[in-house]
Order: structure tokens, then C-alpha cells, then sequence
């Protein structure tokens, strides 16, 4: 796996000066927190038990679901979308505006398409001919086709009745874009970035908060707490209390296929039956009936079909949904073969899998979004569910725009 370089002249040294901010996790969540602090003007520590970050931030599609969101992850969403943009010119990193592509089989799938579309302003929700979906994923498409709204295509995208185009959805790329944005923030005036760090404990006095980790003291105003799903190591009855389990996922990676170049992310019915935004639609409840007629073995595995592809052209495949307390690392191949031959299907042609992981969240059935002050100038923040690339820098925008 490609992995940027991390580290910094000072990367694994012992933290030293008081600090405004500290930030306890280098994943999206916490880069996200230290990136805001900095373009407030707030020097800032940033500690992280790893050599470099291997968690959810680098093991998911890339993808920033905007659209599919509502209420208050709605304008979450929206604000992160801005400040992903903002700190994509900033650090350096890849970031797409090419929105995203839902495909439509049936016409329960199109209903929900349809009814999202008509809720949502203009243009954000774009439903689609199926010669018109095919093109936005980069498929020739003939003038017959054009002039057909069903499905004639016999090769790429086979099988549809149409689709939709998600305009604000964003795309990153999840192997590198962490790596990048610790990589610029550990350049910036006032950061310090040290890897191999881990926090355990924090004490709270008049003057601030004392943070004892492995290699020291650290003394800050204010420190965030951003370790995903491994709130339970430092803060178990709060991470009970929330409900907190780890959302385990099969993920994989297939190689570049010859001539298949597609810019947006690319959903699937599964996909609406899991965000928030589709699920709240009428017509939601009859998607969920035939699915589960159709294709149980999708339900049972918690399918979210989808995939992106990557800068480099591979293409990431996924993914299931199970839930633990500690998850297992053990992969069952069934369930990896059921979501890549439908992928393959929704295609076309055939994939060449290169690579196999797990993937692992947060999730919590209290709410999506965990913020607790433990006590003041400690605040834990976790997203607790599968959108933590989506609101993270919407979500630290408003947490250290309060300081």
C-alpha cells in the first residue's frame, strides 16, 4: 500500500511547549480539529499511538457523501464539503468535486431517486436516462441510446432503468490523503506532530489540562479526543454509556481494467437502504420489500454495494457491515465473493482483486455523532457512524469555532 511519509524532524521526539490545542488521534477526525486550530491561529499538539494512521481514515472509499445525508449531518456535511475543498489547495492533497452516480435496476430503485430529486434544490439531485448514466461513468454511448430512455447497452453498466447524479458528493483518496494533511500540518508554524504517542490519562487544573502520555507531560487549553472507535481504551463507561461497537467491514481493491475510467462514486440500491437521506423517503419502505426478496443474502451481510475508483485507476470494492465489542480479524471469503460479483455485475466485465481488507468504524445506535466534555478542556469527539470522511472537518469547524 502506498503510504506517503509521515514523519517530521520531530515526529517521535518528546512533546515539550504548552500548547492551545492538543489533539489525541492523527486520523481525518483529528487532522481535521488540528487543521481548523491552525487556520484560527492556535498553536497545536498532535499525538498519535501509531507510526502513522491505519484506521478508518485510510481504509474506506474516499468518498464524502453529502447528498445522501439529512437534518443536522446535512449541514454537517455541507460545511466539511467547503473545508475539504479549502484544505485540499491548502495541503496538497487529491479531492474531486465529480459527485457521485446512483444506478437504478427496478423501478422501486428509480421511486427513491425520484422522490429524493424533488425534495432537494435543483440540479443536486439529477435523475438520469440509463444512456445518460452510462456516460457519466464514462461509457461510449451511441446516438440510439440517446434517444432510448431504456436499456440497450449490451456491455458496460448493464441493466438499467436509469439513475441519478449526486452533484455535491466529494472524492478523496483514502491512501494518501491523511498522510498528506499530517504531512502539512506538521510543517506549519506553532504544530507539533508526534507519532508513537499515546495518551493515558488527563488532568484538569485551574490553569489547563495536563495530558500524561508515553513519552510525557503535554500542558494545553484544550485538548480533543478524536480516537474513533477506541473510545473504550481510554474512556470505557462513556464508550458504554454511547453504546459505542466496531463496525467491521470486507473491503477490497481491484486492479486498473483496461479502458474503465469512471470519475464519480458509484452506488447502489443497497446504498440507499443504509443513508439517511433515501431511507427518509416514502418510497424507501418498498426498496427495502423487494431487496429482501431479490437478494437477502445483500441484507444479511449488511451490503453497502459501491465502489470509486482511485487516482491510480484501481478500484476499491465494498463493503459488508458487522458489529462488535472487539472485532475479529478473520475475513470470510463468501461474503467478500458476494459483494465483488455484484460489482462485477453492475460493470460488466470481470475485476482483478489485488487486494483484501478489514475495514473498522465506530458505530453506535444512541446517535451518529458521539461530543462529550469528560471534564473542562477534555472533549471527546467521535463520529459514530460511517460518515466520519464526510463530516469530519464540518464537525471540527464547529467544535473549534467554540474555543
Amino acid at each position: 500500500m502506498n503510504n506517503p511519509s509521515t514523519s517530521s524532524p520531530a515526529a517521535n521526539s518528546a512533546p515539550s511547549q504548552p500548547t492551545d490545542v492538543v489533539i489525541v488521534g492523527a486520523g481525518i477526525v483529528g487532522l481535521a480539529h488540528a487543521a481548523h486550530a491552525v487556520a484560527n491561529g492556535l498553536t497545536v499538539t498532535i499525538i498519535e499511538r501509531d507510526h502513522h494512521a491505519a484506521g478508518a481514515s485510510v481504509r474506506n472509499f474516499g468518498h464524502c457523501c453529502i447528498t445522501a445525508q439529512s437534518g443536522e449531518l446535512y449541514e454537517l456535511a455541507q460545511t466539511s464539503r467547503k473545508y475539504w475543498l479549502e484544505f485540499s489547495e491548502r495541503a496538497g492533497f487529491w479531492a474531486s468535486e465529480a459527485g457521485a452516480v446512483v444506478l437504478a435496476r427496478t423501478e422501486a430503485e428509480m421511486n427513491v431517486l425520484r422522490e429524493l430529486s424533488a425534495v432537494r434544490e435543483p440540479g443536486q439531485v439529477e435523475l438520469l436516462s440509463p444512456a445518460q448514466t452510462r456516460a457519466r461513468l464514462g461509457a461510449a454511448v451511441s446516438a440510439a441510446d440517446e434517444a432510448h430512455n431504456d436499456d440497450t447497452h449490451p456491455g458496460a453498466w448493464p441493466g438499467l432503468v436509469g439513475g441519478a447524479f449526486l452533484r455535491d458528493d466529494l472524492r478523496v483518496d483514502p491512501r494518501t490523503t491523511v498522510a498528506l494533511l499530517a504531512q502539512w500540518l506538521s510543517r506549519q508554524p506553532g504544530v507539533e506532530l508526534h507519532w508513537n504517542t499515546a495518551a493515558l490519562g488527563f488532568d484538569q487544573d485551574s490553569d489547563g489540562v495536563t495530558v500524561q502520555t508515553s513519552r510525557g507531560k503535554l500542558r494545553a487549553k484544550q485538548v480533543f479526543v478524536c480516537v474513533g472507535h477506541d473510545v473504550d481504551y481510554l474512556f470505557p463507561e462513556l464508550a458504554e454509556e454511547h453504546r459505542i461497537q466496531r463496525c467491521a467491514l470486507q473491503m477490497s481493491l481491484a486492479a486498473k481494467p483496461s479502458g474503465v475510467e469512471f470519475a464519480p462514486a458509484v452506488l447502489t440500491a443497497t446504498s440507499m437502504l443504509r443513508y439517511p437521506a433515501f431511507t427518509d423517503m416514502p418510497a424507501a419502505a418498498a426498496l427495502h420489500s423487494e431487496v429482501l426478496e431479490k437478494q437477502p443474502e445483500l441484507l444479511e451481510i449488511g451490503a453497502n454495494v459501491m465502489f470509486t475508483q482511485r487516482p491510480d485507476g484501481t478500484i476499491i470494492l465494498g463493503d459488508s457491515h458487522h458489529y462488535h465489542s472487539t472485532a475479529d480479524p478473520f475475513l470470510d471469503e463468501s461474503v467478500t465473493e458476494t459483494l465483488n460479483t455484484e460489482i462485477t455485475g453492475r460493470m460488466g466485465q470481470p475485476l482483478e482483486i489485488i487486494q483484501r481488507w478489514q475495514g473498522i468504524y465506530a458505530s453506535s445506535d444512541v446517535a451518529p455523532i458521539l461530543i462529550r466534555e469528560i471534564h473542562p478542556g477534555v472533549t471527546v469527539v467521535s463520529v459514530t457512524s460511517g460518515v466520519g470522511m464526510t463530516l469530519s472537518f464540518g464537525l471540527a469547524h464547529r467544535n473549534v469555532s467554540q474555543l
